[in-house]
């Protein structure tokens, strides 16, 4: 069995965050991000809708190109959310060269850590990982939290 990975709660107030790809996955991460105070610029070839409206509305920076190592200047934690393995070994190496933490949504391996499901009240912040693997799982057992803290439709995750 493989060693689990101590759950950490860190402030990100102020924090910079690059966010790369602009899909559902980078949008999750992106809500969730927002909820605690991060700095995020999210730079993607195409953005969700969303994504684009909260651009828009100055909520984050967005750039729509392909990744380029410049990006991650300046970052404190980075995101590899798009949809080509490639580009995210990529940002991971980058990363890693650098020292900055990363995370790769596609590939657990390549991850400094874990992003990890959330269930935000006004007393408690509850963090749920299933270190990469049974996701469908992690998802029925942050739905029953909010539905244990009255959170039925307050969900980070479902806007």
């Amino acid at each position: 069995m493989e060693t689990p990975c101590f759950p950490m709660f860190i402030d990100l107030s102020g924090k910079e965050v690059l966010v790369a790809g602009g899909g559902n996955i980078a949008l999750r991460r992106v809500r969730t991000l927002l909820a605690f105070g991060a700095r995020i610029r999210v730079t993607a070839p195409r953005l969700s809708r969303e994504l684009e409206q909260l651009a828009s509305g100055g909520k984050i920076k967005a750039e729509q190109r392909t990744y380029q190592t410049e990006d991650i200047k300046g970052m404190d934690m980075v995101l590899a959310a798009t949809d080509d393995r490639e580009t995210n070994r990529r940002i991971c190496t980058d990363c890693r060269a650098a020292g900055i933490p990363v995370n790769v949504a596609d590939d657990r391996r390549l991850c400094d850590f874990y992003f990890p499901s959330v269930v935000l009240t006004d007393d408690a912040v509850v963090g749920i990982s299933c270190g990469g693997g049974d996701h469908a799982k992690v998802k029925e057992l942050r739905r029953k939290i909010e539905g244990a803290c009255g959170m039925e439709g307050h969900s980070l995750y479902e806007k």
